[in-house]
């Protein structure tokens, strides 16, 4: 979803959610955080959700649309027969490309006796192994640009514990703004986006305390041994 289409989305919740307000940043932090879906999946959510409370969240969109391709997942039993001739990275990245044609509805529903057996499949056309099935659904898949931007790490997405900057805004320091994160934040968005929680504080200090302890003891220890040797 790019920035226009987070003016869109938002313009559809205010027709949907009418008491619910709109400021002016509103868009840049729900195109940040919506980055990765596509609009109309984000609209199906918003129906979804407003259809059961008057308001509208970008985490609930985002619990909504995961679910509806978690679905769309489970509804279409993919499975990859492999190909002898991929490297470990390669054969993964072909399974992604499969599991995201599912998600985006690209694969047609199925039952697991169909996905695991050949005799109720579609016949193949004249000159097509059985691998190439699935070759032909990966070449599918790559065709459109994956959504979510592998390795890119969203840091205006968390709250930042140095100077407490909410998501969306920019870190600031001495009053202004800075045109870039805090460490720490950078830390916490890239643990995020690994599933883990964010950094303690209490912890980091502690590893700070320590490496100054041992970085002291180093220089009296190296002091040390100068002394004892200009004394001999």
């Amino acid at each position: 979803m790019n920035q226009d289409e987070a003016i869109m989305l938002l313009e559809y919740v205010s027709a949907a959610c009418p008491a619910q307000r709109v400021g002016e940043f509103t868009p840049d932090v729900w195109g940040e955080l919506l980055a990765p879906y596509n609009l109309a999946d984000a609209r199906a959510a918003v129906l979804a959700v407003a259809s059961r409370q008057p308001f509208v969240s970008p985490a609930e969109i985002i619990t909504e649309i995961r679910e509806r391709r978690a679905e769309r997942i489970a509804l279409a039993n993919p499975v990859y027969d492999g190909n002898p001739t991929e490297t470990g990275i390669e054969s993964a990245r072909s399974v992604r490309a499969l599991l995201r044609a599912a998600a985006d509805g690209r694969l047609q529903q199925r039952t697991i006796t169909a996905a695991l057996g050949k005799a109720d499949r579609p016949a193949l056309p004249a000159g097509t192994s059985e691998s190439g099935r699935v070759r032909a659904l990966l070449d599918a898949a790559a065709k459109e640009a994956p959504r979510v931007r592998e390795g890119v790490v969203n840091v205006r997405a968390t709250v930042c514990q140095r100077c407490g900057a909410g998501p969306g805004a920019s870190c600031t320091a001495r009053g202004r703004r800075m045109s870039d994160a805090h460490p720490v934040r950078l830390a916490d968005a890239q643990r995020a986006a690994a599933g883990l929680p964010p950094t303690d504080p209490a912890e980091e200090q502690r590893e700070i305390d320590r490496r100054i302890a041992a970085s002291a003891a180093r220089a009296a220890a190296e002091s040390a041994r100068h002394h004892s040797e200009d004394a001999t």
